[in-house]
């Protein structure tokens, strides 16, 4: 079954109002280079074994470096960070101009002043369509203080405050 042009949009107006938080996904290319990309399909997969997936567009730059890659880090990102995931969802840049980066596992690059980081090892690749299912062994998890980015109606947002109990 094919879904026409129309329902194509229709479908795509329907996912854009599920809000989802963003992450900026990190791995090291064959030759050694940082690569990485934004994601807001990134979900918990298990808790034993500590098992994330993440989905990775297949005409994505960066496909090519995770294809091969062993390692990952997942980097949640903070309600400030929006510029941040803009520069690693657009094609072609330089994503890592003048940010800094620490080697973690494998020696995939860390990115500071995040939420939450994920150091995993890549265990499996699933076919999606026109994207690649990439699942991650957590090896090692730290979290920071902040506030979740979060996409909703093909922008980021943030969360309202919380209101205190009456």
């Amino acid at each position: 079954m094919t879904i026409t042009e129309l329902e194509s949009a229709t479908l795509r107006d329907c996912l854009a109002r599920w809000p989802s938080g963003v992450a900026v996904v990190t791995t090291l290319d064959q030759s050694g280079a940082r690569r990485g990309f934004t994601a807001t399909a990134f979900s918990s997969l298990s808790s034993s074994p500590p098992l994330v997936l993440v989905c990775l567009d297949r005409s994505a730059d960066c496909h090519p470096a995770f294809d091969g890659a062993e390692a990952m880090a997942v980097h949640l990102l903070r309600d400030d960070q929006a510029q941040l995931a803009a520069r690693f969802a657009t094609k072609a840049v330089d994503k890592y101009g003048g940010l800094a980066s620490t080697p973690g596992l494998g020696r995939v690059p860390l990115l500071d002043g995040v939420l939450g980081r994920l150091e995993c090892e890549l265990v499996n690749r699933f076919d999606g369509g026109d994207h690649v299912i990439l699942v991650g062994l957590v090896r090692r998890c730290e979290v920071f203080p902040g506030e979740p980015l979060v996409y909703c109606g093909r922008v980021f947002r943030s969360l309202p405050p919380e209101e205190s109990p009456a």
